[in-house]
């Protein structure tokens, strides 16, 4: 009876916490939807690549949890990631990736790394992504 017991509790915590991690994976996957609709698309950012990877990378996985809870990863602002450096605002990194016109075959060196973001939105739309960052 216990050991029932224990292993129904261990399940409805397991599922407890399955639920949570994935209302706050919607959350975010609806946040970026939003972020994309509002900030790229209807700012004149038309290029169907650039649309499709910022929809697909998770921006707020590039801000580090310190600063997750504090600032909106999707929001329409640069975001601190430490050491004085911000993660560029979402149109700002579409615009300049549009305006390159990335040919899936391109590779890219980018100079700043900064949190990866710029770098895993370029890696969805051309060959190869080189980049280099100071610290």
């Amino acid at each position: 009876m216990a050991t029932c017991c224990c292993l129904l509790l261990f399940l409805g915590f397991y599922g407890a916490v399955a639920w949570g991690e994935s209302t706050a994976v919607q959350n975010y996957n609806s946040a970026r939807k939003k972020m994309v609709k509002e900030q790229i698309s209807n700012r004149g950012i038309k290029d169907p690549r650039v649309i499709r990877a910022m929809s697909a990378i998770p921006r707020h996985e590039f801000i580090p949890d310190e600063y997750r809870q504090q600032y909106n990863a999707y929001g329409d602002a640069p975001v601190p990631i430490g050491d004085g450096q911000t993660i560029s605002q979402p149109y700002i990194v579409a615009l300049m990736t549009s305006l390159l016109k990335l040919q899936p075959e391109d590779k890219v060196l980018e100079i700043g790394t900064g949190s990866g973001y710029h770098a895993a939105v370029l890696a969805k739309l051309c060959q190869e992504v080189y980049t280099v960052e100071i610290l």
